[in-house]
């Protein structure tokens, strides 16, 4: 299968995105923008600017705040839009510590000062704040889009489509999926065969499609385009990555992750991984299934990547800003209650292939994924217009 280049995609615009997700009413909104740094007073008179580094948020500053202050708001009849910065979390969607500050440098609460009083909030951030953005939006009513690690490839490209075809892309992947009883994950890694079994109970496929309409307290996960489950269940093992390129196979039992086994490279990282386990197991529990359902190109970045149709991603941790019932609270130490990511394409896991995903539906097992590229049977259930271009 044949991803696109970036020349296949139109200039990113600001103003068609935001007009299509958001579809924004007559009514004026109070926008503002969202930034992590490791020390908020750099915010101040937009002193971050001066550093190296930062380039997310010089992206939250130059391709959003900017546009939207000179003329880009007026279109969508939106206010004049706010900055905000708060400190680093660290990690994927952990609960914020502590306030944020003004660029004034005036200490803003949460949810007294910004959940209160804007109705649209975007945050642009290293770090993926969908989870607790998301249990804010609703329970104050506002909306709202996460866009972490943005890159110039993501801007031109992941949020560059239309958002009207990834909703209707998605919804046709979802359909194909809903109600699946469970799905067998098959991987080859150095020669070995590993096999995980995820349970799905028959639930209802969701969807990550982009699309926040009015009258819909919600967040928009940016760039959009999965399909996803929350598992009821899991056995067998996988093999997983560490970013140093070491591997370990994950024994999985009950729904959850209970050991990592070395495979190769650094055993100091599975030590570490299995000491995590055993202090705090809420981090070993698989907390979703996902499955892209886009052509992009590659990223470098997961926010975009595991939305490439093919690929598949398990998630350990956090599940509530998904349907499912693991909160913070559920973690002995705040900083373990992540949602985590792992992305299985042949760009991010070279080492790891998954040969074959093979879901059970009404009593019918059918393959739906093999070696990253979608069977004859998916492709079969997709609509018309779905526009792939396999081969």
């Amino acid at each position: 299968m044949n991803l696109p280049s970036l020349s296949e995609f139109e200039p990113f615009s600001l103003e068609r995105l935001l007009k299509t997700c958001f579809e924004l009413p007559s009514v004026s909104l109070k926008p503002c923008i969202l930034i992590d740094l490791p020390d908020v007073q750099r915010l101040i008179d937009f002193s971050f600017l001066e550093d190296t580094g930062f380039t997310v948020q010089k992206r939250a500053v130059y391709d959003f705040l900017n546009p939207l202050n000179a003329g880009i708001g007026d279109n969508l009849n939106l206010q004049s839009c706010d900055l905000f910065a708060f400190p680093t979390t660290g990690g994927s969607n952990l609960d914020p510590e502590g306030g944020l500050l003004s660029l004034e440098g005036k200490h803003i609460d949460w949810e007294r000062d910004l959940c209160t009083s804007y109705d649209l909030i975007l945050a642009i951030t290293d770090f993926s704040l969908t989870a607790p953005l998301t249990a804010y939006a609703k329970k104050y009513g506002f909306r709202g889009a996460t866009l972490h690690g943005v890159n110039e490839i993501i801007l031109n490209s992941g949020l560059s489509v239309d958002y009207m075809d990834v909703s209707r892309q998605a919804e046709s992947y979802r359909l194909a999926l809903d109600h699946a009883e469970k799905f067998v994950l098959t991987f080859e890694c150095l020669s070995r065969t590993y096999e995980l079994t995820i349970e799905c109970a028959e639930q209802s496929a969701q969807k990550s499609h982009g699309l926040c309409p009015t009258g819909t307290p919600d967040v928009a996960n940016l760039p959009a385009g999965e399909v996803y489950f929350v598992p009821t269940g899991a056995e067998g093992s996988f093999p997983f990555r560490f970013g140093d390129g070491t591997l370990a196979e994950m024994i999985v039992e009950k729904g959850a992750i209970q050991r990592a086994v070395w495979i190769s490279g650094d055993t100091n990282l599975i030590e570490q991984r299995n000491h995590q386990l055993q202090q705090d197991p809420a981090t070993g529990i698989i907390g979703e299934l996902g499955f892209g359902t886009q052509l992009l190109p590659v990223s470098g970045r997961d926010i975009q990547d595991e939305k490439i149709l093919g690929t598949c991603h398990i998630a350990t941790g956090r599940s509530d800003h998904l349907g499912g019932d693991l909160t913070p609270s559920f973690f002995k130490s705040r900083i373990n209650a992540t949602h985590d990511d792992i992305l299985y394409a042949p760009f991010k896991t070279p080492e790891i292939s998954v040969s074959k995903v093979v879901m059970q539906k009404m009593d019918q097992s059918s393959a739906i994924l093999e070696n990253f590229a979608p069977t004859s049977f998916l492709i079969d259930q997709l609509s018309p217009d779905y526009g792939l271009k396999l081969v």
